[in-house]
């Protein structure tokens, strides 16, 4: 079994609002956050919906996402008794803020409007600030000064797993003995360029809903989400007497390369990430995992190959295991699912609720497990498994446990 990594504290936010609650009242409640976004127009889009705070067109500037990351890690290093300049890795899911350079260099077009540039150009001088944002390792540099600390820091931009990645990396880190303390985010704010890529491959729902596993799934909506976990060694909490909100007893990760874009039709490297987690958890066939928090994008090709993976991590057990896609409520939220799912799976263990699958209609045979559908459901839950895919076949898994 691994070490205990501990996780004592979280900050998140996301189109229901900032921190746990307003994820209690949404998520928890099977009441999906989507609604036609003003921030930009999606005139040109098959639709205008996504899971997006109403914030206005400002939520996507360059300042935005660096907000929004360093609230959730002050509310995160506050929950856990810690304060400003505690010594931790920082560890950051993301994409970059490329937005604000795109956005930059349409605004200035042909000739250029950026402020050094010169009579008779072609093309817009770079704007050096805003170019630096698109660098995701500059945004963990600047969350890491914002939250005063003084421990390694990392980025990692491999898409919908990325922060996940991030949250395993932390605990390699703890259990390896190489620091005591890890503050792990991610982020994503809605915005044109990704809603555009999302919409021309035919990925977004057609009518506005999500339908997890449902048969007349039509595909995904993307949300706003930013989160932040305090993972701290066992030792270090025992010291400090905090009392952790769960522990973190095993993780994995794996990639099958199948496509570019789809899953593995079989889940491979879903299985081998799960079976790698529950090994490490000391429960190699999931015999105690009382919950599974699924990727469950809505779409076509995920959730069947998601299913088959799941089937073939519990082969003794599969059927009997609660499976729901809280993306149904919050949408897809890219680089940073993996710890705003994570956030949601700490409070289903703390709170004895399952999150249901919401807009679950119609069974589709080839989705044959209990999603938990539209309703929330009570559980004395002691160990859960929450996973993530990205695109290029990678695949995390993660065992959280009750302490």
């Amino acid at each position: 079994m691994s070490p205990d990594v501990l996780v004592t504290g979280f900050g998140v936010r996301t189109a229901f609002g900032t921190g746990a609650e307003p994820l209690r009242r949404g998520v928890f409640s099977g009441v999906p956050a989507f609604a036609p976004t003003t921030r930009f127009d999606t005139g040109p889009y098959r639709t205008p919906m996504a899971a997006a705070a109403p914030d206005g067109p400002d939520a996507v500037e360059d300042w935005a996402l660096r907000h929004a990351l360093a609230q959730c890690g002050t509310e995160a290093l506050d929950m856990a008794g810690l304060g400003p300049g505690t010594e931790a890795a920082v560890l950051l899911g993301v994409a970059g803020d490329c937005t604000s350079v795109t956005r930059y260099w349409r605004s200035a077009g042909p000739g250029g409007d950026a402020p050094d540039a010169r009579p008779g150009d072609t093309h817009p001088a770079p704007d050096t600030h805003r170019a630096a944002d698109a660098v995701p390792a500059h945004l963990a540099e600047l969350l890491a000064e914002r939250l005063k600390s003084t421990g390694p820091r990392l980025a990692f931009t491999n898409a919908c797993v990325a922060s996940a990645a991030a949250i395993i990396h932390g605990c390699r880190l703890i259990a390896s003995g190489r620091t005591e303390l890890a503050v792990c985010a991610g982020g994503y704010l809605v915005e044109e360029e990704t809603f555009g890529k999302f919409d021309s491959g035919r990925a977004l729902s057609r009518d506005g809903r999500v339908r997890p596993f449902s048969a007349h799934r039509t595909g995904l909506l993307l949300g706003d989400g930013v989160a932040a976990v305090v993972l701290e060694s066992a030792g270090h909490a025992r010291r400090r007497g905090v009392r952790p909100l769960v522990a973190v007893t095993g993780w994995g990760a794996a990639t099958d390369a199948h496509h570019i874009a789809q899953p593995h039709p079989e889940g491979v490297g879903l299985t081998r990430a799960a079976r790698q987690a529950l090994r490490l958890a000391g429960d190699p066939d999931g015999d105690a995992v009382g919950y599974v928090n699924a990727h469950g994008t809505g779409t076509k090709y995920n959730d069947g190959a998601e299913t088959r993976g799941l089937r073939a991590a519990f082969p003794r057990r599969a059927e009997e295991i609660p499976v729901s896609s809280t993306k149904s409520t919050t949408g897809h939220l890219l680089e940073a699912a993996g710890v705003v799912e994570f956030v949601i799976t700490t409070l289903a263990l703390m709170d004895g609720v399952l999150p249901p699958t919401a807009g679950y209609d119609h069974p589709d045979p080839e989705c044959d497990l209990d999603y938990v559908p539209n309703r929330p459901r009570r559980a004395d839950l002691r160990r859960a498994l929450t996973i993530n895919a990205a695109f290029g076949g990678a695949n995390t898994a993660l065992v959280l446990e009750r302490p």
